[in-house]
């Protein structure tokens, strides 16, 4: 199975995706906002980076250029629910635009993760 880094600033959405993927056989690593996102990315070289959009510190859309930058070939799933300031179909579109293979609104079900999940993670399979 993957090994999945999960980047979001709300502990409740990293438990619940992680909680999903585990039983999936997927291996997970979390990190709380961009920054930390970036480090472990290094550190763990992912297959697949499951990114907020609207996170402090350092928002989803760096984290995406960043990845794409150093690594074109790693794939990534962007989430959002929006926020207080910001359009979610905007920073969905923006992502995408940016080269995440994925986007998923929040909130979203488990069947909807996993199809997303499976999808991107079959790309380079279908080649």
């Amino acid at each position: 199975m993957a090994n999945i880094l999960i980047i979001d600033d709300e502990p409740a959405v990293r438990q619940v995706i992680r909680q999903i993927l585990t039983r999936e056989d997927h291996t997970v690593i979390e990190a709380e906002n961009g920054r930390a996102g970036l480090a472990a990315f290094y550190n763990e070289e992912p297959d697949l980076v499951v990114t907020d959009i609207i996170m402090p510190d350092q928002e989803g859309i760096e984290v995406i250029c960043e990845i794409k930058r150093v690594s074109p070939s790693t794939k990534i799933l962007a989430i959002s629910g929006g926020g207080q300031w910001h359009d979610i179909d905007y920073c969905l579109k923006a992502a995408k635009q940016l080269g995440a293979e994925a986007v998923l609104r929040k909130p979203f079900s488990r069947n909807e993760l996993l199809a997303q999940v499976d999808s991107v993670l079959r790309i380079d399979q279908a080649i």
